[in-house]
Protein backbone atom coordinates (compact mmCIF):
# COMPACT_ATOMS: atom_id res chain seq x y z
CA UNK A 1 0.00 0.00 0.00
CA UNK A 2 1.19 3.47 -0.82
CA UNK A 3 1.87 6.23 1.68
CA UNK A 4 -0.06 9.47 1.85
CA UNK A 5 2.07 12.52 2.69
CA UNK A 6 0.52 15.97 3.20
CA UNK A 7 2.59 19.14 2.73
CA UNK A 8 1.33 21.94 4.97
CA UNK A 9 2.34 25.41 6.09
CA UNK A 10 0.69 27.76 8.51
CA UNK A 11 1.75 30.81 6.53
CA UNK A 12 1.91 31.54 2.83
CA UNK A 13 5.19 32.19 1.06
CA UNK A 14 7.20 29.37 2.63
CA UNK A 15 7.94 27.64 -0.69
CA UNK A 16 5.87 24.60 0.29
CA UNK A 17 4.55 23.94 -3.22
CA UNK A 18 8.00 24.18 -4.79
CA UNK A 19 9.36 21.70 -2.24
CA UNK A 20 6.44 19.34 -2.77
CA UNK A 21 7.19 19.35 -6.50
CA UNK A 22 10.96 19.06 -6.04
CA UNK A 23 10.70 16.08 -3.70
CA UNK A 24 8.03 14.38 -5.85
CA UNK A 25 10.11 14.66 -9.02
CA UNK A 26 13.20 13.47 -7.13
CA UNK A 27 11.33 10.32 -6.06
CA UNK A 28 10.02 9.78 -9.59
CA UNK A 29 13.53 10.17 -10.97
CA UNK A 30 14.56 7.35 -8.61
CA UNK A 31 11.86 5.18 -10.17
CA UNK A 32 9.17 5.51 -7.51
CA UNK A 33 5.52 5.82 -8.52
CA UNK A 34 4.15 9.14 -7.28
CA UNK A 35 0.77 10.86 -7.48
CA UNK A 36 0.69 14.58 -6.72
CA UNK A 37 -2.67 16.14 -5.82
CA UNK A 38 -3.07 19.89 -5.61
CA UNK A 39 -5.48 20.57 -2.73
CA UNK A 40 -5.41 24.36 -3.05
CA UNK A 41 -9.04 24.53 -4.18
CA UNK A 42 -9.88 27.67 -6.15
CA UNK A 43 -6.26 28.69 -6.79
CA UNK A 44 -3.80 25.85 -7.66
CA UNK A 45 -0.13 26.34 -8.55
CA UNK A 46 1.42 22.89 -8.20
CA UNK A 47 1.28 22.35 -11.97
CA UNK A 48 3.67 25.28 -12.42
CA UNK A 49 6.22 23.91 -9.94
CA UNK A 50 5.95 20.46 -11.55
CA UNK A 51 6.31 21.96 -15.06
CA UNK A 52 2.99 20.36 -16.05
CA UNK A 53 0.93 23.38 -17.11
CA UNK A 54 0.52 21.89 -20.61
CA UNK A 55 -0.48 18.42 -19.42
CA UNK A 56 -4.21 18.95 -19.07
CA UNK A 57 -6.33 20.15 -16.19
CA UNK A 58 -7.89 17.00 -14.77
CA UNK A 59 -8.89 17.81 -11.21
CA UNK A 60 -9.25 15.50 -8.24
CA UNK A 61 -12.90 16.59 -8.11
CA UNK A 62 -13.41 15.10 -11.59
CA UNK A 63 -12.18 11.76 -10.25
CA UNK A 64 -14.11 12.03 -6.99
CA UNK A 65 -17.33 12.54 -8.93
CA UNK A 66 -16.71 9.45 -11.04
CA UNK A 67 -16.26 11.28 -14.34
CA UNK A 68 -12.70 9.97 -14.72
CA UNK A 69 -10.49 7.33 -13.12
CA UNK A 70 -6.98 7.63 -11.71
CA UNK A 71 -5.70 6.08 -14.93
CA UNK A 72 -6.63 9.34 -16.65
CA UNK A 73 -4.32 11.41 -14.41
CA UNK A 74 -1.71 13.01 -16.70
CA UNK A 75 1.81 11.61 -16.54
CA UNK A 76 4.81 13.92 -16.21
CA UNK A 77 6.54 14.45 -19.58
CA UNK A 78 10.02 13.83 -18.12
CA UNK A 79 9.20 11.46 -15.26
CA UNK A 80 6.44 9.10 -16.44
CA UNK A 81 6.09 7.38 -13.05
CA UNK A 82 4.75 10.70 -11.67
CA UNK A 83 1.11 11.59 -12.24
CA UNK A 84 -0.81 14.70 -11.29
CA UNK A 85 -4.32 15.82 -10.36
CA UNK A 86 -4.95 19.54 -10.11
CA UNK A 87 -7.39 21.31 -7.77
CA UNK A 88 -10.86 22.34 -8.94
CA UNK A 89 -11.25 26.09 -9.40
CA UNK A 90 -15.04 26.52 -9.55
CA UNK A 91 -15.84 25.53 -5.97
CA UNK A 92 -14.54 26.05 -2.43
CA UNK A 93 -12.71 23.64 -0.17
CA UNK A 94 -15.77 23.49 2.07
CA UNK A 95 -17.78 22.10 -0.85
CA UNK A 96 -15.49 19.11 -1.37
CA UNK A 97 -17.05 15.79 -0.36
CA UNK A 98 -14.56 14.48 2.21
CA UNK A 99 -15.90 10.94 1.92
CA UNK A 100 -15.41 10.89 -1.85
CA UNK A 101 -11.94 12.35 -1.45
CA UNK A 102 -11.13 9.63 1.08
CA UNK A 103 -12.24 6.99 -1.43
CA UNK A 104 -9.97 8.59 -4.03
CA UNK A 105 -6.86 8.48 -1.84
CA UNK A 106 -7.62 4.90 -0.74
CA UNK A 107 -7.66 3.87 -4.38
CA UNK A 108 -4.48 5.86 -4.99
CA UNK A 109 -2.70 3.90 -2.23
CA UNK A 110 -3.21 0.74 -4.30
CA UNK A 111 -1.62 2.25 -7.40
CA UNK A 112 1.17 4.54 -6.18
CA UNK A 113 4.05 4.24 -3.72
CA UNK A 114 3.71 7.88 -2.65
CA UNK A 115 0.72 10.22 -2.78
CA UNK A 116 1.63 13.86 -2.14
CA UNK A 117 -1.08 16.31 -1.11
CA UNK A 118 -0.14 19.97 -1.50
CA UNK A 119 -2.46 21.85 0.86
CA UNK A 120 -3.17 25.59 0.79
CA UNK A 121 -1.45 27.75 3.37
CA UNK A 122 -3.35 28.25 6.60
CA UNK A 123 -5.46 25.94 8.74
CA UNK A 124 -8.87 26.11 7.10
CA UNK A 125 -10.86 23.55 5.08
CA UNK A 126 -8.05 22.77 2.61
CA UNK A 127 -5.73 22.04 5.52
CA UNK A 128 -8.23 19.59 7.03
CA UNK A 129 -8.90 17.94 3.68
CA UNK A 130 -5.21 17.20 3.13
CA UNK A 131 -4.32 16.33 6.71
CA UNK A 132 -7.12 14.03 7.75
CA UNK A 133 -6.11 11.04 5.62
CA UNK A 134 -2.33 11.57 5.76
CA UNK A 135 0.05 8.92 7.09
CA UNK A 136 2.80 11.51 7.35
CA UNK A 137 2.72 15.29 7.41
CA UNK A 138 5.47 17.65 6.33
CA UNK A 139 5.26 21.18 7.76
CA UNK A 140 7.27 23.73 5.78
CA UNK A 141 8.49 26.96 7.35
CA UNK A 142 10.96 29.72 6.67
CA UNK A 143 12.96 31.45 9.38
CA UNK A 144 11.00 34.64 10.04
CA UNK A 145 9.21 34.77 13.42
CA UNK A 146 5.68 34.81 11.95
CA UNK A 147 6.30 31.69 9.87
CA UNK A 148 7.83 29.86 12.82
CA UNK A 149 4.90 30.79 15.07
CA UNK A 150 2.41 29.60 12.44
CA UNK A 151 4.35 26.36 11.97
CA UNK A 152 4.14 25.77 15.72
CA UNK A 153 0.37 26.33 15.64
CA UNK A 154 0.07 23.97 12.69
CA UNK A 155 1.91 21.32 14.68
CA UNK A 156 -0.44 21.81 17.63
CA UNK A 157 -3.52 21.36 15.44
CA UNK A 158 -2.06 18.24 13.87
CA UNK A 159 -1.43 16.82 17.33
CA UNK A 160 -5.07 17.47 18.21
CA UNK A 161 -6.00 15.54 15.05
CA UNK A 162 -3.98 12.60 16.34
CA UNK A 163 -1.21 12.89 13.76
CA UNK A 164 1.99 11.30 15.06
CA UNK A 165 4.28 11.39 12.04
CA UNK A 166 4.83 15.13 11.62
CA UNK A 167 8.17 16.42 10.39
CA UNK A 168 9.62 19.86 9.67
CA UNK A 169 11.41 21.30 6.63
CA UNK A 170 13.13 24.64 7.14
CA UNK A 171 13.23 26.34 3.74
CA UNK A 172 15.07 29.32 2.26
CA UNK A 173 17.93 29.34 4.72
CA UNK A 174 20.33 32.22 4.21
CA UNK A 175 23.79 30.67 4.07
CA UNK A 176 25.62 33.75 5.39
CA UNK A 177 23.41 34.01 8.47
CA UNK A 178 23.70 30.28 9.03
CA UNK A 179 27.50 30.33 8.77
CA UNK A 180 27.75 33.34 11.07
CA UNK A 181 25.75 31.58 13.76
CA UNK A 182 22.96 34.18 13.60
CA UNK A 183 20.44 31.41 12.97
CA UNK A 184 20.21 27.78 14.01
CA UNK A 185 17.83 25.06 12.93
CA UNK A 186 17.74 23.92 16.55
CA UNK A 187 16.03 27.21 17.43
CA UNK A 188 13.30 26.53 14.88
CA UNK A 189 12.86 22.96 16.09
CA UNK A 190 12.59 24.15 19.68
CA UNK A 191 9.99 26.80 18.84
CA UNK A 192 7.85 24.52 16.67
CA UNK A 193 8.27 21.34 18.69
CA UNK A 194 8.69 19.37 15.45
CA UNK A 195 11.34 16.89 14.36
CA UNK A 196 13.48 17.87 11.41
CA UNK A 197 13.19 16.25 7.98
CA UNK A 198 15.42 18.61 6.05
CA UNK A 199 16.88 22.05 5.47
CA UNK A 200 16.82 23.84 2.13
CA UNK A 201 18.87 26.91 1.16
CA UNK A 202 17.60 30.08 -0.46
CA UNK A 203 18.00 29.45 -4.18
CA UNK A 204 17.04 31.73 -7.11
CA UNK A 205 16.99 28.68 -9.36
CA UNK A 206 13.59 27.73 -7.89
CA UNK A 207 11.99 30.81 -9.46
CA UNK A 208 14.01 30.50 -12.66
CA UNK A 209 13.05 26.86 -13.17
CA UNK A 210 9.36 27.74 -12.82
CA UNK A 211 9.75 30.66 -15.23
CA UNK A 212 11.31 28.37 -17.84
CA UNK A 213 8.65 25.69 -17.18
CA UNK A 214 11.30 23.17 -16.19
CA UNK A 215 11.39 20.89 -13.13
CA UNK A 216 13.87 22.22 -10.60
CA UNK A 217 15.86 18.98 -10.49
CA UNK A 218 16.47 19.08 -14.25
CA UNK A 219 17.22 22.81 -14.27
CA UNK A 220 20.04 22.39 -11.72
CA UNK A 221 21.55 19.66 -9.58
CA UNK A 222 22.77 22.00 -6.84
CA UNK A 223 21.44 23.91 -3.84
CA UNK A 224 17.65 23.50 -3.37
CA UNK A 225 17.45 20.74 -5.99
CA UNK A 226 20.12 18.73 -4.17
CA UNK A 227 18.32 19.31 -0.87
CA UNK A 228 15.08 17.95 -2.36
CA UNK A 229 16.96 14.85 -3.46
CA UNK A 230 18.32 14.28 0.03
CA UNK A 231 14.87 14.72 1.59
CA UNK A 232 13.43 12.26 -0.93
CA UNK A 233 16.00 9.67 0.15
CA UNK A 234 15.09 10.21 3.80
CA UNK A 235 11.46 9.59 2.89
CA UNK A 236 12.55 6.31 1.36
CA UNK A 237 14.15 5.37 4.66
CA UNK A 238 17.80 6.02 3.84
CA UNK A 239 20.03 7.57 6.47
CA UNK A 240 21.17 10.89 5.04
CA UNK A 241 22.82 13.18 7.61
CA UNK A 242 21.52 16.72 8.12
CA UNK A 243 24.31 19.18 8.77
CA UNK A 244 25.57 22.61 7.73
CA UNK A 245 27.45 20.96 4.86
CA UNK A 246 24.17 19.91 3.24
CA UNK A 247 23.12 23.47 2.47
Amino acid sequence: MGELIAFLSGKGGTGKTSLCAGIATSLAKMGESVLCIDCDVGLRNLDIALAMTDCGGLSFQDVCQGNYSLEHAPAHPKFPSLRFLTAPIHCTADAIDSTAFGALVRQARKQFKYIFLDAPAGVEAGFRLAAQYADRVVVVTVTDPASIRDAARTGELLELMGKKEVRLIVNRINEKLYAAGRFTVDDVMDKTGLRLLGIVPEDPNVVLAAAFETPLITYTKKSAAAACGRIAKRMQGYSVPISTTTI
